[in-house]
């Protein structure tokens, strides 16, 4: 996930970002309200933390901000007012969760993960990434809103890649995700190079991107 850290503390802030970072996510941070809403103006991101009480004005005003601007930005609140009303009111504006101060960084990345997870996969079964649309629901993908048609094997790797984007996947990880037991039927891992060929081939005569690189001796990366 790409993630923007608007929280005033420092060592919070700090110890948020190292938290996230370990596992690959592209965390940028800022203390005030103004940065902040300079940041969500230039950039996109997956998801939003953000402390309402900044030093410079209302952190409510971000919420705000992306609602005027229709951004999709996922918003966690992270602050240490805990009254019903504070709750209620950055619900209403548009946060989609709200976690109170002294919180465990566990329980933080789990309410955020989960903020991602119904971000992404919308009231209609729809996971959308970038020009590639997958109906959960119908197990069926469009690319360009074009239908394409995938083998079972290629519409679940192309799903694993895509919630594994921007990490280096081990072609070991990829068999037991996708093959499970069965994975020890085989000798070698060529079958993988296989489907991971015929996917982007189907991706790019669709007119899709190539996400998928090889990284040698490793495995692939799904760069989003």
């Amino acid at each position: 996930m790409k993630i923007l850290v608007i929280e005033d503390e420092q060592s919070l802030r700090e110890n948020i970002t190292n938290y996230l970072n370990v596992d690959g996510n592209i965390c940028e941070s800022c203390s005030a309200l103004n940065p902040a809403l300079q940041k969500l103006s230039d950039y996109d991101y997956d998801c939003v933390l953000l402390d309402i009480g900044l030093p410079d004005g209302e952190g409510l005003d971000v919420l705000q901000y992306l609602r005027t601007n229709q951004k999709n930005e996922g918003v966690l609140i992270i602050s240490a007012r805990n009254s019903l009303e504070d709750k209620l009111k950055g619900l209403d504006i548009g946060a989609d969760d709200y976690l109170t101060k002294p919180f465990h960084l566990a329980e933080l990345k789990a309410r955020l993960m989960a903020v991602y997870r119904r971000k992404a996969l919308n009231t209609n079964n729809k996971l959308i990434f970038n020009e590639i649309t997958i109906d959960v629901q119908g197990r069926t993908v469009e690319v360009n809103e074009a239908s394409i048609i995938l083998t079972r094997k290629e519409y679940d790797m192309l799903l694993y890649f895509i919630a594994n984007k921007g990490k280096v996947i081990s072609k070991n990880a990829i068999a037991e995700h996708l093959w499970g037991d069965e994975m020890d039927m085989h000798d070698n891992f060529d079958f993988i190079y296989t489907h991971v060929k015929n996917l982007r081939r189907k991706l790019l005569d669709a007119g899709g991107k190539d996400y998928l690189t090889s990284i040698y001796g490793i495995g692939y990366k799904f760069i989003g």
